[in-house]
């Protein structure tokens, strides 16, 4: 009875056996053909093969750091850095981080001829300071004006400085003189500081739209007064040309000037920009006269010749020009003698004698 109990037993023990062996030997297929079709993937496309570094997960802090700059509040006066978004002709709107902004033209440019849409492109990130944390539309209201307002002055303090020369275009007329832009800032040039000659209240709108070269001579920031000067340079470049048209006048040069002062002693005629030579009274004519003023008045065209030139004293002549011109041929002179028969004394009635009248 026993024997017959245990038989059975073994048989399934056996039995589990063999299954234990014949799942590893599965398992073991399976393990290699897993591995086999990996390797076949891997071969087949090995990028897919390798593994992709896994993306970091937002935190609680991106969100809290994207919910504060939704929430938070400039302040007036503050600088900021913002991305222009859209131009428009009055107005530019421009993006500091998740809250939007707005630049009206007023607070770009003192400049009424300015173009928004010409110097300011979407995309470009501006300077600006809060005028206002809100206008009741949620925008926050910025001037880029007074944010460049402090380099401008530097720059301006610094063309002061250095009387560096900068060409400005003028934009209006005012009491005495003309406005213009620079750097960003409205700028006076007194109509005395306009030109070498006298500009007239009259003249001045003829200069509205001209440009002008000048130099920085007031720059006053606290009381923004800022002042040009157009004159200096044009006396500079004067004297520049006096000088380049006087090294080329040399003695014995024929050339034509007009007679501006008369004095006892000579005429002064300018030669032309700028340059100027004595007409001694002594050189004026072949003839003896007294005064310049016999022959000559202030406006005349003369013809000289240059004589002499010491260093920037010029010698003119107009009575050289005859001794340097080809002479004219003599009149040739007529000699007769008295015959001997006559005598010094002969009357009137013998000269007369066998005149028909």
């Amino acid at each position: 009875m026993g024997e017959e109990i245990k038989a059975p037993a073994t048989e399934a023990v056996e039995e589990a056996a063999e299954a234990v062996s014949a799942a590893a030997e599965t398992a073991q297929a399976a393990e290699e053909a897993a591995a086999e079709a990996a390797q076949t993937v891997k071969e087949a496309a090995p990028e897919a093969a390798e593994e992709k570094p896994s993306e970091p997960a937002e935190s609680m802090a991106d969100f809290e750091a994207e919910i504060d700059a939704s929430l938070r509040r400039y302040e007036r006066g503050e600088k900021v850095k913002c991305t222009v978004v859209s131009v428009d002709m009055d107005k530019v709107m421009v993006e500091l981080g998740s809250t939007a902004g707005i630049i009206r033209k007023q607070d770009v440019n003192d400049d009424p001829a300015y173009n928004l849409q010409e110097n300011i492109k979407p995309g470009d990130e501006v300077e600006a300071t809060v005028v206002r944390p809100d206008d009741g539309h949620g925008n926050v209201v910025l001037s880029m004006k007074a944010a460049s307002a402090q380099k401008a002055w530097d720059r301006l303090i610094s063309l002061l400085d250095s009387k560096a020369t900068v060409t400005v275009k003028i934009n209006g007329v005012t009491k005495a003189g003309v406005t213009t832009i620079l750097e960003g800032v409205r700028g006076f040039i007194p109509a005395s500081k306009l030109s070498l000659g006298f500009v007239s209240d009259e003249e001045l709108n003829n200069w509205v739209g001209k440009s002008v070269e000048a130099r920085v001579i007031t720059a006053e920031k606290d009381g923004r007064k800022l002042v040009l000067s157009s004159k200096e340079i044009l006396r500079e470049k004067e004297a520049a040309e006096r000088k380049e048209a006087a090294a080329a006048v040399k003695p014995g040069m024929i050339t034509e000037g007009t007679v501006e002062t008369i004095k006892d002693y000579g005429a002064f005629v300018n030669l032309g920009k700028g340059v100027t030579g004595l007409l001694h009274v002594s050189q004026i004519s072949p003839k003896r006269i007294k005064t310049p003023g016999e022959v000559l008045k202030e406006g005349d065209t003369v013809k000289v010749k240059v004589t002499k030139v010491d260093g920037s004293r010029i010698s003119l002549s107009i009575k050289a020009l005859d001794e340097s011109a080809p002479e004219e041929p003599k009149e040739e002179k007529i000699s007769f003698k008295l015959p001997k028969s006559e005598a010094i004394g002969t009357g009137l009635g013998d000269l007369l004698k066998g005149l028909k009248l």
